[in-house]
């Protein structure tokens, strides 16, 4: 079976969960003493203990606060999930796993069994502790595929579980504990679409760290940094999309909407390192291309940091966040400029054969024309060059500034060295620029240069998580086929009945497999007489379970009874006498009022019960009804196409 990493291997991972579950705890007690003290406050009148409790409550307060930024401080161990590679890549932005509390399974599990499959719940204990040790090592995956595959494997046996154990009326009785992934705030919830949503949040939390390990100095790296954060951005977007009214703030859709644009913003960066690390030529051309995939970075980095200011977001996302993606903005609109400068100063005039080319890529690189003469004039003209150039630098210089202005203010940033070399290296290189081509006797006020137009050459891609690449089979497989044995079916018992053969066979038509359907009972046959009825299905032929059985096995069974007859199991489903109710009856999931609801996983998983399985995500197919017809030489002209007489 699956393992977790070790949890108490001390890496420096480790260590920080470690860290991150004890201030979960103790974030998770200073909250029962706030509620506590909240409803004390309410309940008296007397002015004393309202000013008791006041006291109490600024005190929990702070503590809650302090609690919070130490949190917060962990969450921007960014460093301890980078690489240990020499070169200098800035930093990226993981995320921390949501913790969750063990859950024990055994009585509400081994209860339902015996109530609503009418089995014994203690024969099930070895599927029961399976699943829960599945449950146990996916709350520590290791970072590789391994344990993206564990939480994935996780997420497809809860469809099951959820098909079994989890009707649409009721709930089981559990409570699904979960913490924010950004506050260490808890949640709990009967509704399974919580744990569901809160593990495809940790595939997503999962991959980020992944992302942010690569060595980018080398290709390889690079595209599995950008595959990485591709997939976050998927799984946080697919999450958004399916599942609604997340009790925790994590999970609402501002904070999943800022989760996929700030991964979308990571790719990009990706993609300009990729160019910079690609880039075999100096030219003019390739420049100006680089200037416009930086100027690209700039504008998503923009965007992430304009969600991050929202309202509703604004006040838990970590402070070293929103510094860090402001710092970016600022960081690559400078070098947007810096490469503007470098293709305008650097490079030689066209000659009469590149001109053309140069002034096309030129009209489309500015965001406003330059002022001054023409194009043509200006790519020709060295002087007029080094003008535009020196403008271009002069905004580099200024935005390298603010970067470094803005990265002082958050004093974990400030520990981090690698960020502060790339930004004074990128200064100081515009700097060294700015003083080259600085003339003594420019006399000329050096002008506004105008913004680079973004433009990048890989567009990101959201990339939903890929269920089907994993596949699962259902642990309680044992109690029967899930067309007929699920949570959102109800049975009579089981009846027994004694059945002899006639010399017109046992009277009844069948249809289909696991388990096989009584479609057609003769009136005066021995099925009718014994008192089987349209609609039982049969689960056991003397005694052998018969569940999933095909059609020709439970043919073969009755066929080698003798004159002694033969011992059938059969069960009605309650409400559907007539057999076609069952195809109809599509499963939805518990929507009980101010639960986190997977809407679109319910009408998928109605899909998933029609006939059409395949063209969806394979999360376990339903057996087809088997089509095979078989008459045992009785004329008899009521039967249906894929029905058998007997």
């Amino acid at each position: 079976s699956q393992q977790g990493c070790d949890p108490f291997a001390q890496t420096q991972r480790s260590k920080l969960q470690h860290r991150r579950a004890r201030i979960n705890q103790q974030i998770n007690k200073e909250m029962r003493m706030r509620a506590g003290a909240e409803n004390l406050f309410r309940a008296t009148s007397n002015h004393k203990v309202k000013e008791t409790v006041a006291l109490e409550l600024s005190y929990v307060n702070s503590n809650l606060q302090l609690l919070k930024e130490e949190l917060e401080e962990l969450n921007s161990s960014m460093d301890v999930y980078q690489n240990d590679s020499e070169s200098i890549s800035v930093p990226m932005i993981p995320l921390g796993l949501k913790e969750t509390k063990e859950l024990d399974l055994l009585v509400p599990l081994k209860d339902f069994i015996s109530q609503h499959y009418g089995e014994e719940g203690v024969l099930f204990e070895k599927e029961i502790k399976e699943f829960m040790e599945l449950r146990q090592a996916m709350r520590t995956p290791s970072r590789n595929e391994a344990g993206l595959e564990l939480l994935m494997e996780y997420y497809n046996q809860l469809y099951f579980l959820d098909s079994r154990f989890f009707p649409p009326t009721k709930t089981l009785g559990v409570f699904f504990h979960w913490y924010d992934s950004l506050t260490g705030v808890p949640s709990h919830q009967r509704a399974l679409a919580f744990e569901k949503g809160s593990v495809l949040f940790n595939l997503g939390a999962l991959h980020t760290q992944i992302g942010a390990r690569q060595d980018r100095a080398s290709l390889p790296g690079l595209n599995q940094a950008i595959d990485a954060f591709q997939k976050a951005a998927g799984a946080f977007n697919y999450l958004k999309e399916n599942f609604s009214n997340a009790p925790s703030l994590d999970m609402s859709a501002a904070s999943l909407t800022m989760l996929v644009r700030l991964m979308v913003a990571q790719v990009q960066e990706c993609v300009f390192e990729k160019m910079t690390l690609l880039r075999t030529q100096n030219d003019f051309l390739a420049r100006l291309q680089l200037a416009q995939e930086a100027a690209r970075v700039e504008d998503v980095y923009s965007l992430v940091h304009q969600t991050m200011s929202q309202p509703h977001v604004k006040d838990y996302v970590p402070f070293s966040w929103t510094t860090m993606v402001h710092v970016k903005s600022e960081h690559f609109k400078a070098l947007s400029h810096y490469f503007a400068a470098i293709a305008l100063c650097d490079c030689p005039a066209p000659s009469d054969a590149e001109l053309l080319e140069q002034e096309k890529a030129f009209l489309q690189f500015h965001v406003t024309m330059p002022e001054g003469p023409s194009l043509r004039v200006l790519l020709q003209d060295p002087e007029e060059r080094r003008k535009l150039g020196k403008a271009h630098l002069k905004k580099a210089i200024m935005k390298h500034e603010e970067a470094m202005r803005i990265h002082g203010l958050c004093k974990i940033l400030r520990k981090m060295d690698i960020l502060q070399e790339v930004l004074s290296f990128a200064h100081k290189r515009s700097l060294s620029k700015y003083s080259e081509i600085d003339h003594e006797e420019d006399f000329f006020e050096t002008g506004e240069a105008p913004d680079i137009h973004p433009k990048t050459h890989q567009k990101p891609e959201i990339k939903s998580p890929n269920f089907s690449q994993v596949k699962v089979t259902d642990l309680f497989h044992r109690l029967g086929p899930l067309s007929v044995f699920s949570a959102k079916n109800k049975w009579y018992p089981a009846r027994r009945v004694h059945l002899m053969r006639g010399e017109n066979g046992f009277g009844f038509t069948l249809r289909g497999d696991s388990p096989v359907l009584i479609a057609g009972v003769i009136p005066g046959g021995c099925a009718a007489e014994a008192g089987l009825k349209e609609g039982d299905y049969i689960i056991s032929v003397n005694g052998k379970d018969c569940k999933w059985s095909k059609h020709a096995e439970v043919v073969q069974l009755l066929k080698s009874t003798g004159k002694e007859g033969v011992d059938i199991g059969v069960i009605t489903l309650q409400g559907s006498e007539c057999p076609k109710a069952v195809d109809r009856k599509a499963a939805v999931m518990s929507s009980g009022s101010g639960m986190l609801k997977s809407n679109k996983e319910n009408s998928r998983k109605s899909l998933m019960n029609s006939k059409s399985a395949s063209t969806l995500l394979v999360w376990g197919k339903k057996s087809k009804r088997s089509k095979k017809s078989t008459y045992s030489g009785v004329p008899f002209t009521a039967v249906g196409d894929n029905e058998a007489m007997y």
